[in-house]
């Protein structure tokens, strides 16, 4: 049976005309689909009868099951499992005015951080564009609505999977589709330097909000906890990102994950200061606390410690902002989502301590940016 989420527009078209349809009727279905989020094709009453048969006979929409749900006072992890068995997480991320979607785009990961829960799992594969998709529409089910800010920042690395992060980032940022505008639709990479060349000239992918992980502010160090950056350097990867399209008052975001005693100090802050250079207006930097994870060999810095880095670059005019991260007692925070953990179910419900506003996987401290309408990071 073919998933109805696999096609655009284009190709939805193309398949109704095959099978005698008309063309016109691919908008229809699509808007029942992504707007009205019915997936019975029986309750897509203006299409003819014989047209809806024929669609429950050829398509379904679903392509992920919904293994467990488990809720915390900030956010929801969805554990779902894929047709051939594997287990994928999702987290919806519960802010003060809306609500933000943290989607993944593999089962596991191949790039290899240290730092990171689900690199311990290795990449199983990658995502297909219906179940990048169906995670969206899954939770959009659950909760009885839209939810208007999505980050690929779950499991996997998305420019390693383009090609169906490209199709699945046009469903969701179509008119035809989920109709999310672009500013709010953010994409979170390690710093993959030909695909994000790619995105530079990309007519999907150019105009969402782009998030690179830097976390160290020397190569050496980069390399031991970020493997992928042997052949991805740090001055390689900044000397791109300077040159980055960039519409009036977007900033690409630098994630910084702090590590205790690793690379937390103030000579780290002067380093990343360094690095970012005379492009201030062109950055913003979020600094992540480490998200401690029994099976990682890391410590979260104290927090006088974070806040002394943030004043660093503060002081030397840099936008920064500490990121307390959401989902940490689900395992549903950045850097814990893992696919062969067991789901976890007791759960400390006291409220976390919130500084800011929050926007992203996270919460922000700072103050805002001009023309930043929190979407997005």
């Amino acid at each position: 049976m073919k998933v109805l989420t696999e096609y655009n527009l284009t190709d939805l078209q193309e398949e109704l005309t095959s099978s005698g349809f008309e063309h016109y009727r691919a908008r229809q279905i699509l808007k029942w689909v992504y707007s009205k989020f019915v997936f019975d094709f029986d309750l897509m009453t203006d299409l003819p009868k014989d047209m809806r048969r024929t669609l429950k006979e050829t398509f379904r929409v679903h392509t992920l099951d919904t293994v467990d749900r488990v809720t915390a006072p900030d956010s929801v992890k969805y554990l779902f499992r894929t047709r051939d068995g594997h287990l994928i997480e999702t987290v919806l991320i519960k802010e003060r005015d809306h609500l933000t979607l943290c989607v993944s785009t593999q089962i596991g990961c191949a790039v290899g951080c240290t730092f990171c829960a689900t690199a311990l799992d290795g990449l199983i594969r990658n995502l297909r564009t219906s179940e990048i998709v169906d995670q969206y529409l899954k939770v959009a089910e659950d909760i009885g609505g839209r939810i208007r800010n999505v980050v690929f920042m779950g499991m996997g690395e998305p420019l390693a999977n383009y090609e169906n992060l490209r199709k699945a980032v046009e469903i969701m940022v179509s008119p035809w589709g989920i109709n999310l505008s672009k500013r709010r639709v953010t994409v979170s990479t390690s710093g993959i330097l030909s695909q994000i060349r790619r995105m530079m000239e990309d007519d999907v992918l150019k105009d969402i909000n782009l998030a690179v992980s830097i976390n160290a502010t020397t190569q050496r160090l980069r390399e031991s906890i970020m493997p992928l950056t042997k052949t991805n350097t740090l001055k390689d990867l900044m000397d791109l990102l300077k040159r980055y399209p960039l519409r009036p008052y977007r900033r690409i975001t630098l994630e910084y994950v702090l590590i205790k005693d690793l690379n937390d100090s103030e000579e780290d802050a002067l380093r990343l200061a360094r690095l970012i250079g005379k492009h201030k207006k062109r950055f913003k930097v979020n600094l992540i606390p480490f998200n401690p994870d029994p099976n990682l060999p890391y410590e979260r810095p104290p927090m006088d410690r974070v806040l002394r880095f943030q004043k660093v670059l503060w002081e030397r005019g840099i936008s920064t902002f500490v990121r307390f991260s959401k989902g940490v007692d689900v395992f549903g925070a950045c850097g814990q989502l893992r696919s062969r953990r067991p789901v976890v179910r007791s759960l400390n419900h006291e409220e976390p301590a919130q500084v800011g506003d929050g926007a992203g996987c996270n919460s922000l401290s700072g103050p805002p940016d001009k023309g930043d309408s929190r979407s997005g990071l």
